[in-house]
């Protein structure tokens, strides 16, 4: 079970270990029974974050017969999505570009 206090914990340990590739196998390290993938937020189109912070969302996964599938039901999940959040700016000419 994924529960709200899970989610801020697994939250506040990505705020200390930061973003990045990395990041799946450290919080495994924490959490050896659960699986977590990192991804950009902007890759996830179906999907409402179930916890949201500056620079990045956690969603919710459950696996189930070979297909990995987003939730909201913490009961049935088995895993954690962290998402990037890139933030851009246009510059001028209207071109997108990283700060």
């Amino acid at each position: 079970m994924i529960d709200a206090a899970l989610l801020d914990d697994i939250a506040g340990e990505v705020v200390v270990k930061g973003l990045g590739e990395a990041l799946p196998r450290q919080l495994r390290g924490k959490w050896p029974d659960m699986h977590f993938t990192y991804c950009q937020d902007d890759d996830i189109a179906t999907a409402r974050p179930v916890l949201e912070r500056e620079g990045f969302n956690l969603y919710l996964v459950i696996g189930g017969e070979g297909c990995i599938s987003f939730t909201s039901d913490g009961d049935c999940a088995t895993g954690i999505v962290v998402a990037e959040i890139e933030f851009w700016e246009e510059d001028r000419e209207g071109h997108r570009e990283r700060p």
